[in-house]
């Protein structure tokens, strides 16, 4: 699970605090983060490490050392934070410096790196870590740990990195077969053999043309298109097994979204790419303080009328519970989601990452309040969504990115109409 990660390797976030007579200064600010920093890596030491390439056995690891630690960027900015913060259009350009940049296109690499902006007006906070030892959930066990040493409280989960716990058929010797065929060529991850995948420097070139934008489901928006795709599934002749999850209603509506906002022939299938957390789904669970890269990923195609119709959000819905359904009864069936590449079509797939789950904003008060905005740096590709819960806690952020400014006005336009 985590040896495909070795290709696609950074995962990053930024959270934006808007400044109130609260907070601190900065380099009171600067000095509670590296402290609690410090004293949170004492039960997170793999993240103070460097993914390392064992030529011995072909292995990738983490090595942790006296030596090592985790790089601190300081940094300025000189826009205004609460437009940053408040903006539908994200400004990509100023999101990306808040992150600190890490080079790991080669082994031996840092595992997590973080950067504090000062702003006039606020602070940011921005982390990037190895997608191949930490996944979503992961990164957020972690935020919300440091920031409960910075606010002077104790954890409240405990982080566990044991693989053990993990178990595929094959063990050791299927991770690395995994890395003989992704990457090659270790201890540099630049050329694999997957030749569907883009390079990653064609990804970063790519993604600074990208148009992003985040829209807000409240909780009624969220009930209103629960009841509209139970009513439409019914009213259709299909109802759906169980009334639909959060998650598969918003994917739904995400799903239809861009469906028509894409200049897609009639003949197309509009394909839906999303991973599944699997700890608690393996038998036996995996603890949920696993610090590692645990997902699965599933692959879904209707033909592009079917979520231009009138019942297209519970063609949709019904599509995504079946297959959750199918990541239930057997949640390691996709953990090579690489295996699916050459069923997929990028120019017609959307690619849901984060989940509707995710606390971020609840977990990243560092003690002069929660972000007022956080946002994933690294979507790649055209037609991603990220996912998180709201800052009330209450509905879900979208973050989508498309190529296209104009696909983008009409991804907004059915989102607002599908959920009026």
């Amino acid at each position: 699970m985590e040896a495909l990660w070795v290709v696609f390797p950074v995962l990053q976030h930024v959270l934006l605090y808007e400044a109130d007579h609260d907070m601190p200064p900065f380099d009171a600010i600067l000095e509670s983060l590296r402290s609690s920093l410090a004293a949170t890596l004492g039960s997170f030491a793999p993240l103070a490490g460097k993914l390392v390439h064992l030529e011995e056995t072909g292995d990738v690891g983490v090595s942790c050392s006296a030596s090592d630690g985790v790089r601190f960027v300081v940094a300025e900015c000189d826009t205004d934070i609460g437009r940053l913060a408040g903006d539908e259009e994200h400004d990509l350009r100023v999101l990306e410096g808040l992150v600190p940049e890490v080079d790991m296109s080669q082994l031996p690499a840092p595992v997590l790196a973080v950067q504090a902006t000062r702003f006039q007006g606020g602070v940011a906070v921005g982390v990037t870590v190895h997608h191949g030892v930490a996944d979503g959930r992961a990164l957020w066990t972690f935020v919300e740990a440091w920031a409960a040493v910075c606010r002077g409280e104790t954890p409240a989960t405990t982080p566990c990195f044991d693989r053990s716990l993990v178990k595929l058929p094959g063990g050791e010797e299927l991770a690395r077969s995994v890395l003989r065929k992704v990457a090659p060529n270790l201890p540099s991850r630049n050329r694999y053999s997957y030749a569907q995948v883009a390079p990653p420097s064609s990804l970063v070139e790519e993604r600074k043309r990208f148009t992003r934008r985040t829209f807000t489901l409240d909780a009624g928006d969220i009930q209103r298109l629960k009841q509209r795709i139970v009513h439409l599934a019914e009213s259709h002749g299909a109802p759906l097994p169980r009334p639909p999850s959060t998650f598969t209603a918003v994917v739904a509506l995400a799903w239809t979204c861009f469906a028509r906002c894409k200049p897609f022939s009639s003949e197309d299938d509009a394909q839906l790419f999303f991973f599944a957390d699997t700890r608690d789904r393996l038998d036996p669970p995996v603890d949920a303080g696993y610090i590692g890269a645990c997902l699965t990923g599933s692959l879904s195609k209707l033909p592009v009328p079917e979520l231009r119709g009138d019942h297209a959000l519970a063609a949709a819905a019904s599509e995504v519970q079946d297959k959750i359904n199918k990541v239930k009864e057997d949640p390691v069936a996709g953990w090579n989601f690489f295996t699916l590449i050459p069923d997929a079509c990028l120019d017609r797939i959307m690619n849901i990452s984060g989940s509707s789950g995710f606390r971020a904003y609840e977990v990243a008060d560092f003690g002069w309040g929660k972000p007022r905005r956080t946002e994933p740096i690294t979507m790649n590709h055209d037609g991603q969504v990220a996912l998180m819960r709201s800052r009330d806690g209450q509905g879900v952020q979208v973050s989508v990115s498309l190529l296209q400014p104009a696909h983008m006005d009409a991804f907004k336009s059915s989102f607002l109409e599908l959920l009026k």
